[in-house]
């Protein structure tokens, strides 16, 4: 099987009440080892999606007043009724606005087997407001091959085998080459590496973890990627993200 012979993490949005893993939540996501608690309203645009149990599964960023953006294999075979939109709150068991959703768009090109175009929208059945604790993220339009000084958010495991945090975590990272990134990468995972991708490399003990899939890379205060994959929670191989500028006119096009 593709997921587990690439050693790619099945794994799930552990619910945020009870600590229970329910099945419908068993996801292939990304995470966050290594990070740091955000404080209320340092990253505005930050969502967390959640099933209509209130699990969160994934993240996202506010685009626009009715549009956040995330990953495809997030919501590729979601319902709009079990996929709701909170923004607003850097903790997941309080505070916040939750949305209902009236749309989910998956980009026509997503490939499951290889997460190709692994870009996702999710509009809002009302306007999302903004303020001090909700705003928009701008989308980077030219390509980015190496930066230091990038930071990803979310609310994924702390590590392979420890919960998930109720405080919103980041962390500081750095784009690498994507001749680099394949080269860090086994040759079935660098095939995958498509020139629409970016990553991110961190030491042992820093990197994705489970629940962050979908969520935002910014870099320069605009987000360059969204998270696709990885190696499991901080084994110092590059984190591999959907890149924004690659699909920034059909993320235009669909958030109308």
């Amino acid at each position: 099987m593709f997921r587990l012979s690439l050693l790619f993490v099945v794994i799930s949005a552990v619910a945020v009440f009870g600590g229970t893993l329910p099945a419908e939540y068993l996801e292939w996501e990304g995470r966050i080892v290594g990070g740091s608690n955000a404080n209320a309203g340092q990253f505005p645009y930050q969502v967390s999606l959640r099933s209509s149990g209130n699990a969160h599964f994934c993240g996202a960023s506010v685009i626009n007043n009715r549009y956040v953006l995330s990953a495809a294999h997030c919501t590729v075979g979601r319902t709009t009724a079990n996929t709701r939109v909170v923004v607003g709150t850097h903790l997941l068991n309080s505070g916040g606005v939750a949305h209902n959703t009236a749309r989910i768009v998956n980009h026509g090109s997503y490939n499951s087997n290889t997460l190709a175009n692994d870009v996702s929208l999710v509009q809002t059945s009302t306007t999302i407001t903004m303020n001090n604790l909700v705003a928009t993220i701008p989308l980077g339009s030219s390509t980015i091959n190496t930066a230091t000084n990038a930071v990803a958010s979310g609310w994924g495991q702390l590590g392979a085998n420890v919960g998930i945090p109720n405080n919103l975590q980041f962390l500081t990272t750095n784009i690498i080459s994507l001749a680099d990134c394949r080269s860090r990468h086994s040759s079935a995972n660098a095939a995958r590496v498509f020139d629409n991708t970016i990553c991110t490399l961190n030491p042992s003990g820093q990197g994705m973890c489970m629940g962050d899939s979908g969520g935002p890379l910014v870099h320069g205060g605009n987000q360059q990627g969204i998270v696709s994959w990885g190696i499991p929670c901080g084994t110092a191989a590059p984190d591999v993200f959907a890149r924004v500028s690659s699909h920034r006119t059909w993320i235009l096009n669909n958030a109308v």
